[in-house]
């Protein structure tokens, strides 16, 4: 049976230890910040990724100041070896969220159950990992930055802690953790002050793209030199993360077959749905305590306006986050009859940027059950209202508990028992990195 909830993973603690700052803030309140990179308030993350790149927050401006980015192109290096190396160190940022001090900014983050909307915590990593990488490829002597860098992947996010307190300061802390010659992996950590110490709360792994100044193709970044056994260790498990990456796609039920176990399974299912009073294929029945996977879905639309635009005038990664996780969140609150809490998100995939004034569908799917876990999918697409098409825009996973057991997913056709079985990939993947 899976834990209540993910524990930190050794890999995180490494990071936790190589980088401690000890205790930073006193009754619940957030500590003095600077000016740099190294210590930043929240709100002050996207103003300082518009500096960096040129941009502005004037939607007349802005766009001025991305064609401005062009003439940039020159400076992007010909290769990795003519950047200077970086220390995991160079990257380390520690942002504060004063829920404790600031009323207004609490508004923001409150939900309707006295709790912290989880979506905007996945704005403000997917903000924080954008920074971490510029602070990797800062270079002090240009005065913005020529790369253009986005999500690629949340690759894990695992809750260490189910309740995340609204009136109590938060504190974000991340580094770059491994780099290949255009990617980087970005570890960050969460944690709330609460009863007079900082706990865990969650840890995340994103990885990051640079590109161009026009974003159409990919760039170099600098190289990363760890230092001692344990950054030696963590870039290890970066190395670890691309080889199961690599694996996990070319396994996709998407391009091979189901393993021989898995075709059982669907098997089972199948014979578990049959009508035994007929000799029909046809002929379904649905067991007890059991649910059509066709009438868990849940959907949503979403008109991209340019109030949700990144510091590269397409649609935030994190805004996409925030609303697949609570359409997936809602589903999973209406399949189970009660509310649940989120343990884990993986394998969150980017294919394609959202531009403004896309018409966004998603979908979001109850795909595996086991006990009184949940396992949910969301699929969003761009529709182009002219032509009818749609394009794949992103995939999310999604794992929830509840505190009582949950109907059995029951799946008909055979599109659906793939979904099925990505969905127990999913859920067993979660209960691995345990």
């Amino acid at each position: 049976m899976l834990p209540r909830f993910c524990f930190l993973r050794s890999v995180a603690s490494l990071t936790m230890r190589a980088f401690s700052r000890g205790p930073v803030s006193l009754q619940g309140k957030a500590p003095d910040m600077s000016e740099g990179n190294t210590h930043l308030l929240v709100s002050n993350v996207r103003n300082r990724l518009r500096e960096i790149v040129g941009a502005s927050t004037n939607w007349r401006d802005h766009q001025q100041a991305l064609a401005d980015r062009l003439s940039l192109s020159n400076q992007l290096a010909g290769s990795q070896d003519e950047l200077p190396v970086r220390r995991m160190k160079d990257s380390y940022i520690e942002v504060h969220l004063p829920l404790g001090t600031d009323p207004t900014l609490r508004e923001k983050y409150l939900n309707y159950h006295k709790g912290v909307r989880f979506g905007r915590i996945l704005e403000d990593l997917d903000s924080l990992a954008v920074l971490i990488c510029y602070s990797h490829t800062h270079n002090k002597e240009l005065q913005r930055s020529p790369l253009s860098i986005v999500t690629a992947l949340v690759d894990k996010i695992d809750m260490r802690k189910q309740v995340i307190h609204p009136d109590c300061d938060i504190k974000f802390t991340g580094h770059v953790t491994w780099v290949g010659k255009t990617s980087i992996e970005a570890k960050m950590h969460m944690s709330q002050y609460h009863d007079g110490a900082y706990t865990p709360v969650l840890d995340a792994t994103f990885v990051m793209v640079a590109r161009d100044p026009e974003n159409k193709r990919a760039a170099f970044v600098n190289p990363l030199k760890p230092e001692g056994p344990e950054e030696e260790e963590l870039f290890q498990q970066g190395e670890i993360n691309k080889t199961r990456r690599i694996e996990l796609s070319t396994a996709s039920l998407l391009k091979v077959a189901p393993t021989a176990e898995e075709r059982k399974i669907v098997h089972s299912l199948f014979l578990n749905t049959l009508d035994t009073k007929t000799v029909s294929f046809r002929s379904r029945v649905l067991p007890p305590n059991s649910v059509w996977m066709e009438d868990a879905k849940v959907k949503g639309l979403e008109i991209c306006h340019p109030q949700e635009r990144n510091i590269f005038n397409r649609i935030f990664g994190g805004f996409l986050m925030r609303k697949a996780y609570e359409l997936g969140w809602a589903n999973a609150c209406a399949y189970g009859g009660c509310r649940p809490n989120l343990i884990a998100v993986d394998d969150i995939l980017f294919q394609k940027p959202v531009e403004i004034g896309s018409l966004l569908l998603l979908s979001s799917q109850v795909c595996y059950t086991e006990g009184n876990y949940i396992q949910v999918r969301v699929h969003t697409e761009v529709l182009d209202p002219l032509t009818r098409h749609h394009n794949t825009t992103n995939v999310f996973h999604f794992t929830f508990v509840t505190d009582k057991d949950v109907p059995n997913i029951v799946p008909q056709s055979y599109g659906e028992s793939m979904l099925y079985l990505d969905g127990k990939r999913h859920f067993n993947q979660t209960l691995e990195s345990q």
